[in-house]
């Protein structure tokens, strides 16, 4: 064992051990929280309600219930950690990562894969990569690949181009790697089995970017530092925050993520431990590791359950833990960043391919010789989207139960055979128990997300009073959003569960504003559906309508939110009243702040024209 082995500050290995509190602690939490919900919930129905939908909606109810539960909890131990200063994996002030980084020995390549990019911005996020690296003295570690699985000769004469401007201007020569693939097998995970094949065995780790990504120098060396004195560690994965667009929409989602995001993946860090998971992007791998094990199957059948496996990540650190390898998510590392969509409908369709590979993911929960943690993973990937059809069937059931005691009247004697009439109880105590304690699941983080901003780093955020504003803002957004998502969401899931497949097309980029056709034609049903609740409960069942009105405001105003919140010039107008800033705004980050320019302005020195 090497001397850097040892050492606290980077051997990650060392804190592989003592997980199994940390997970009891969460794991009792959330049962308890949901057995709580669950409880409250059966106790407000009574038992005039019919046995059927009581069941109906208990089991749906449990299911969303206990998800949010475990969001709740995981940024509840963020918010602690981060409020004590502590590590989530040493939970002392000082963690792997921190300190001096020391000479790097071995080699790392940085891999961008891209598909019908705009080349002009990625290699403008390559170039501030690029000259971060440079600033720490140690990018003659690393080379830099770009793998094209580019089907457009256009784009790829631009891509071919842009990469000798940017080797000049760089001078980095033949550190510089451009290649593009005839034949797109595997998508991205084939791109990178490619370059494993041809490349692999000249480095020992590779930093996994997406043509969206940036990364500061001294991030990219404190990783492979990690991993050079970590020998049992097969990945380490970065918190990626976003940043980089200018619509309102996206602004808002930066804020958010910036806000939430990082107390979120701390929580999660300190129970994960050494079995975290792989988000494909912004990530250190080690090579042979990968290469050996995390090859991805085909599944058997057609798509989209069946075929290529569209959401590679979660799988390859299944593999790479299966393979005794430890895989790591690291918080604490900031300088990682990636890009939003900015319009709700292209948030909505990059969901759409996640969603499928996900649920392709049902089929690999049962591999032999999975970590029960990677087998978790794929569960709670699955459903991070059938949350979305388990809030609209909790609030169909919760309907149906309305307008049956509306319509049919109590009943008197109900599902338990008696002598006795069950008068009708309206049990106000548990229902607004209830309503107290999801209102503190959903709400509770944020605030205390605030309180840790207003301690700290308010100032570069716009200040207290603008960060306050911005998060109430956020809220209210974020409530009409919810709605509108969970619809998309679900119709996506019925359609892949109906045999619907979808491709992997190219992932829309830049500040695209929506018109309102668009905006119409995509969500006209979601209108119809909130105006004929409206109809319905207001005509047969007026006093649950305010109950209703949170979830089909959004509903209604879905077309007038997504027109108007795509709008770049109102994005540019919260900046500039300091309203949802991220801190590399705020504080003037050098990194962010000239990937920025340069994507804004399309850097024309990198390339002759600018690829629509």
């Amino acid at each position: 064992m090497s001397d850097r082995s040892r050492d606290p500050h980077w051997n990650l290995d060392r804190h592989a051990t003592g997980a199994g509190w940390r997970r009891l602690v969460l794991i009792g939490a959330v049962l308890m929280t949901a057995t709580a919900g669950v409880h409250l919930l059966a106790m407000a129905l009574g038992p005039q309600v019919p046995l059927g939908l009581v069941i109906a909606l208990l089991a749906f109810f449990a299911l969303s219930f206990a998800w949010i539960a475990l969001s709740f909890w995981a940024a509840i131990l963020g918010f602690l950690l981060n409020a004590l200063g502590l590590h989530p994996l040493s939970l002392s002030r000082v963690g792997p990562g921190d300190g001096a980084v020391p000479e790097l020995r071995g080699h790392t390549a940085i891999l961008v894969p891209v598909y019908n990019e705009q080349p002009d911005e990625v290699f403008a996020r390559l170039e501030t990569t690029w000259r971060s690296l440079e600033a720490t003295g140690q990018a003659g570690a690393f080379a830099l690949f770009v793998l094209s699985d580019t089907t457009v000769d256009a784009i790829a004469a631009e891509e071919e181009k842009g990469i000798e401007v940017l080797r000049q201007r760089l001078g980095i020569g033949e550190r510089l790697h451009w290649r593009r693939r005839t034949a797109n097998t595997g998508r991205k995970a084939g791109n990178i089995a490619e370059w494993l094949d041809s490349h692999g065995s000249r480095f020992d780790h590779m930093i996994v970017f997406d043509a969206d990504s940036l990364m500061s120098g001294d991030t990219m060396v404190r990783l492979a530092a990690l991993m050079e004195a970590s020998p049992r560690t097969g990945m380490v994965q970065t918190h990626a925050e976003p940043m980089g667009r200018e619509t309102l929409f996206a602004r808002v989602l930066q804020f958010s993520a910036r806000v939430y995001g990082g107390m979120l993946a701390t929580g999660h860090a300190f129970w994960q431990k050494g079995e975290a998971n792989y988000f494909g992007h912004n990530a250190i791998i080690r090579v042979a590791a990968f290469s050996d094990h995390c090859r991805l199957p085909v599944l058997t059948g057609q798509a989209p359950l069946g075929g290529e496996i569209l959401s590679h990540d979660f799988v390859e650190a299944a593999f790479m833990r299966r393979a005794g390898w430890f895989v790591w998510s690291l918080p604490t590392l900031h300088g990682s960043y990636e890009e939003l969509p900015s319009n709700v409908v292209d948030y909505a369709v990059r969901d759409r391919r996640w969603i499928q590979g996900n649920l392709q993911h049902a089929r690999l929960v049962g591999a032999r010789g999975l970590h029960w943690m990677s087998r978790l993973h794929l569960v709670m990937g699955i459903m991070g989207y059938l949350a979305s059809p388990l809030w609209l069937g909790s609030l169909l059931l919760s309907a149906a139960i309305v307008l049956e005691h509306e319509i049919v009247g109590p009943s008197y004697f109900g599902r338990v055979p008696s002598l006795f009439p069950n008068w009708p109880q309206y049990n106000t105590g548990h229902v607004h128990g209830l309503l107290v304690l999801t209102a503190a699941l959903l709400f509770l983080p944020k605030l205390l997300a605030l309180v840790l901003r207003l301690g700290g780093s308010s100032r570069v955020q716009g200040g207290r009073l603008a960060m306050t504003v911005s998060v109430l803002l956020e809220t209210l957004f974020s409530m009409l959003l919810a709605p509108v998502m969970m619809l998309f969401h679900s119709v996506f899931v019925l359609g892949i569960l109906a045999g619907r497949a979808v491709g992997w097309p190219p992932q829309a980029r830049g500040d695209r504003g929506m018109e309102w056709d668009t905006a119409l034609e995509r969500h006209l049903g979601q209108v119809v559906l909130g105006a004929v609740a409206v109809l319905v409960i207001g005509s047969w069942a007026p006093a649950f309508l305010p109950w209703l009105l949170p979830v089909v405001a959004g509903l209604l105003l879905a077309p007038s939110l997504a027109v108007y919140s795509s709008r770049r010039e109102f994005g540019v107008a919260a900046r500039r009243w300091r309203l949802f800033l991220t801190p590399e705004e705020g504080a003037g980050d050098p990194v962010a702040g000239r990937a920025s320019v340069a994507i804004s302005t399309k850097d024309s020195a990198l390339h002759g024209n600018t690829q629509a």
